[in-house]
């Protein structure tokens, strides 16, 4: 069965989306069979990861129990769109609501060895469907002054969902993200997220630039884009796969870390 992991940050403008669709891309290019899941009405990854915007069917279909999940997948992406909002106010009322998601997984998990869900921005029920399907929980966190207390937020939205329905949902650390290390400001917010979640902390942080939306407006990655970026990246899959146990995958970053 594929690891699944929850990528949630909690507020916007983190830069969760472009980590998922890099990840995905850097795991996809190591041998490691990659389902991502847009669980954010917005879309973003979607169109970062090339569906089609008329895609059909969606996330926001299986949910709803229009669709199963392998009749959503498209280019091994389950895409979502804005009709994803009223989706999750209807699943609101029903019962059973946070295991939506972890029973429409579980057909398509022995295709794949890694799934990787974008949460939307906020902790909702939609982020709580996710951690349910989860087996790890993954946060993004802007570098910035209000950092420690996003992930502080996150953290107990991952508690609550951890004692009572998923006892099995791990946290595999923070990120720092848009990040200049250079500057007191990042280096401050890297230093208080030490001292708060100690080795939690992911080491590797990934830098600020312009060019991860001048690589999306392109729908070309940033490995190709900007090789020297999406380093960034490489060393922050090592991280991960380092903790999840993968070690054969890990040996096979060399030829893009060169």
């Amino acid at each position: 069965m594929a690891v699944t992991i929850a990528v949630l940050s909690q507020k916007g403008g983190t830069g969760k989306t472009t980590m998922v669709r890099t990840l995905t891309d850097v795991f996809r290019r190591v041998g490691l069979r990659t389902l991502a899941v847009d669980l954010d009405p917005q879309g973003n990854l979607s169109d970062y990861l090339d569906v089609d915007s008329q895609a059909n069917p969606t996330v926001g279909d299986v949910l709803a129990g229009r669709a199963t999940a392998a009749d959503a997948i498209h280019g091994d992406v389950i895409p979502a769109n804005l009709g994803l909002a009223e989706t999750e106010l209807v699943l609101g009322g029903k019962m059973g609501r946070e295991l939506t998601l972890r029973r429409a997984l579980r057909e398509v998990e022995d295709g794949y060895d890694l799934v990787l869900i974008d949460c939307p921005p906020a902790l909702g029920l939609l982020t709580v469907n996710a951690l349910v399907a989860a087996d790890y929980a993954l946060l993004s966190a802007e570098a910035q002054y209000f950092a420690l207390q996003g992930v502080q937020q996150a953290l107990e939205v991952i508690e609550t969902a951890r004692e009572n329905v998923n006892p099995d949902l791990e946290w595999l650390g923070v990120v720092l993200n848009i990040a200049d290390m250079r500057t007191r400001h990042s280096r401050e917010a890297y230093d208080a997220l030490r001292e708060h979640v100690g080795e939690q902390l992911f080491e590797q942080t990934i830098r600020a630039s312009i060019a991860y939306a001048e690589s999306a407006e392109r729908a070309r990655s940033i490995l190709d884009h900007r090789p020297d970026l999406g380093t960034d990246y490489v060393q922050l899959a090592d991280e991960l796969l380092a903790r999840l146990g993968l070690d054969g995958a890990r040996g096979r970053l060399a030829p893009l870390l060169a």
